[in-house]
């Protein structure tokens, strides 16, 4: 009650004031209202005083979460780890190994940049000596920092209602499966990518447990993205290595050939833009095949599930779309055993075309990937 008061009380006095409404001070609305103010990871109080028609994103993270939302016509700009987005070859491509290439950035006379953490300050200070309005995202370390991130660039970006019906999405989604799996005995996992694991405070390790593990870094407490030593994993002995699609070989030291997860065979691969990229997208398709792995009978009933709650929502889609989004092949079913290998689960780009609303989009994809064996 004092919390609604105080919101009550703030509200008001913001009215007053004539200030600009804060980004991500509160849940998504449900239309955007400029000028808008957020204070950014560097600490600087940014202002959008109109809005935004021309964006650029500096990370893959922010350019699928404005797919997502619905606003990639939007985005002039992208980085090259944003290729596997459905039209982002369309877009100019404002980093490289070398990071922000500035000039090209200011020549596309964006109203909005959306740097993540991943981009150096100085880079971000060169930007604003030019005059760009430039957001800096801190590092999403859990499910709940993706959800109020993706809030806040649909807020940034004149995209709310997209933004809530996305954040939605997700929640329903993870929530589902938390739900289907809160009965089940947590194996424990471990992610590795060329000696690197993911510990605790990161959203893989979100992921991990919400996919219904455990996960053997943070058992080890490892925080953060470290080096693994072969003594953790003996010590942690992992029923499920975690790989991704740019690794998808589990390492050949004899402590790993002796840990339950090889001796099992029990390996799931993830989409490798998935699995470090903090997005709604990753979020909702790195759970689902974790969980797909580690428990299968589980993830069938919560698939019958999400089956049933998106055929629900494809009733408001037009039948010419669902036939467009329904042309994926079906892969060979003799690749779905134990070892999972989510690139053969990954959205078809053709099934993420806008349909009439966000929804039905979304709605339509899913239940095509489901129906042709290309989404989990």
């Amino acid at each position: 009650m004092e919390r609604e008061v105080l919101s009550v009380a703030v509200a008001f006095l913001l009215l007053v004031a004539g200030a600009a409404p804060v980004a991500g001070a509160g849940g998504a609305q449900e239309q955007c209202t400029f000028p808008v103010t957020y204070t950014d990871a560097t600490g600087t109080d940014v202002t959008v005083e109109e809005e935004p028609q021309r964006v650029v994103t500096l990370g893959p993270s922010a350019a699928q979460t404005m797919w997502e939302i619905g606003a990639e016509d939007k985005v002039v700009g992208v980085s090259q780890y944003a290729s596997y987005l459905d039209g982002a070859g369309d877009k100019t491509v404002v980093t490289s190994k070398d990071g922000v290439k500035t000039e090209q950035v200011v020549a596309l006379e964006p109203d909005l940049v959306l740097a993540p953490n991943i981009v150096s300050e100085d880079a971000v200070r060169k930007l604003r000596q030019t005059g760009l309005t430039v957001v800096y995202f801190e590092n999403a370390r859990t499910i709940d920092d993706v959800a109020q991130k993706t809030t806040t660039i649909g807020e940034l970006t004149g995209e709310c209602e997209g933004a809530r019906e996305t954040v939605d999405w997700m929640n329903r989604n993870v929530d589902a499966v938390e739900q289907a799996v809160a009965d089940e005995e947590r194996p424990k996992a471990l992610y590795t990518f060329f000696g690197y694991t993911a510990g605790d405070e990161t959203f893989i390790d979100n992921m991990i447990r919400a996919a219904g593990a455990q996960n053997a870094a943070a058992d080890a407490d490892i925080t953060g993205y470290k080096k693994i030593s072969d003594e953790v994993v003996v010590e942690q002995n992992p029923d499920w290595l975690v790989l991704n699609s740019d690794s998808p070989k589990p390492p050949s030291s004899a402590a790993y050939n002796e840990t339950t997860a090889i001796q099992e065979n029990n390996t799931v691969v993830v989409d490798r833009n998935y699995i470090s990229q903090p997005a709604p997208r990753s979020v909702v398709y790195t759970v689902r095949n974790m969980t797909k792995a580690f428990h299968p009978e589980a993830y069938e009933e919560l698939d019958q599930y999400l089956a049933t709650e998106t055929t629900t929502r494809t009733t408001e889609t037009t039948a010419d779309t669902e036939a467009e989004a329904s042309t994926t092949t079906t892969p060979d079913e003799e690749t779905a055993q134990r070892r999972v290998d989510s690139q053969g689960s990954n959205p078809s780009p053709s099934s993420w075309r806008s349909p009439p609303s966000r929804w039905s989009r979304r709605a339509v994809a899913d239940d095509a990937r489901r129906r042709n064996g290309k989404g989990p």
